[in-house]
């Protein structure tokens, strides 16, 4: 891939280069010392990818994030001194399409290969969604039926830019919200305990990590906590699992939503918002061939239109909605009566 450095520390930038020339499928296209130059740069020499420092003097890198991601979008991750002192700012510029983070390497004498294996790990999982072949989106007719039961679980999908999603649409819902909630956000296990804790900050519901064992119950939303795939057993609880190894995607949203069709004997609510890639695509298809209401966030309104574009391009979402509407839609389907219909 061909990588973009964003940092304002030349020593910091030099380590990057030094930790990227050890994997020969990846070339640095530049390096840039504030966030005015990478959007500047991204304009003319796009890359694959951008790792972009956090802190900078002038343009941070979370505006720079937002003004990329408008003008020239591209894959970015976050590379600062520490993520969990920044989380706030972090899952903001995640919020704005960034798809992941990472603390920035401190390389030591002899041992850089150790120090940058992580990073360069985080950056061939980017590269595997960057290689997933496109979709377009094909003609789709919303069907608004309406769906409602005591046991009614809504199931949310999201990867780049769905921190600022979820908030959007948990802070739209009442504190009485009748309905168990189950989120799966692709991020890094070492920083879900900020986001879950930025999330209930803006949401009226209490927001915490999924545990094994877990029942959803109304009135609360869990969110997947490990690098495992977060799924419904047979008994109606939550577990994780290592299986699938082979997905790119961890926790996966496909899985999660395929043991929804298995497992949960009520009504379900499937909601795929922005990110990049297809994860949730197939999932979603499948909760709406068992007769359950599906959603997907509009291209307009996400940071990156990838997993909601691919299932509108299968037919999976009943409707496709803005952003502000997703909340307000939960709300109405789970007041009125009517089985929503999984017309193909």
């Amino acid at each position: 891939m061909k990588i973009g450095i964003v940092n304002d520390l030349p020593m910091a930038a030099e380590g990057l280069r030094r930790a990227l020339a050890l994997a020969p499928e990846h070339q640095v296209a530049w390096i840039a010392k504030d966030g005015h130059e990478a959007v500047e740069l991204c304009a003319t020499q796009t890359p694959d990818l951008v790792l972009m420092d956090l802190v900078m003097p002038g343009m941070d890198g979370v505006e720079a994030t937002r003004r990329i991601m408008a003008r020239t979008p591209c894959a970015i991750m976050i590379v600062t001194i520490s993520v969990e002192s920044n989380a706030s700012r972090v899952f903001e510029a995640m919020g704005y399409g960034a798809l992941d983070a990472i603390d920035t390497p401190q390389f030591r004498s002899g041992d850089m290969l150790t120090c940058a294996t992580p990073l360069l790990a985080k950056i061939a999982a980017i590269g595997r969604l960057i290689g997933e072949a496109g979709t377009s989106l094909s003609g789709l007719t919303s069907n608004r039926a309406s769906s409602t039961s005591a046991q009614t679980l809504i199931a949310v999908g999201a990867s780049a830019g769905g921190p600022a999603a979820l908030s959007t649409v948990l802070h739209a819902l009442p504190r009485d919200f009748p309905a168990a909630i189950i989120i799966v956000q692709h991020v890094d296990e070492r920083f879900v305990g900020g986001m879950v804790e930025w999330l209930g900050q803006q949401s009226p519901l209490p927001v915490r990590i999924a545990k094994e064992g877990d029942r959803p119950l109304p009135g609360a939303a869990l969110v997947a906590g490990t690098g495992d795939h977060l799924v419904l057993t047979a008994a109606n609880r939550l577990g994780y699992t290592p299986e699938p190894r082979e997905y790119v995607y961890r926790p996966s949203v496909d899985v999660f939503f395929h043991s929804i069709t298995r497992f949960w004997p009520g009504k379900a609510i499937g909601v795929l918002l922005t990110g990049m890639g297809s994860d949730g695509a197939l999932g979603l298809k499948a909760l709406r061939a068992k007769g359950h209401y599906t959603i997907t966030q509009d291209a307009a309104s996400s940071a990156v239109y990838g997993m909601p574009k691919a299932a509108a391009a299968m037919r999976a979402a009943v409707d496709i909605l803005p952003l502000k509407s997703i909340g307000p839609g939960l709300i109405a389907a789970l007041a009125t009566t009517a089985n929503r219909g999984a017309t193909a």
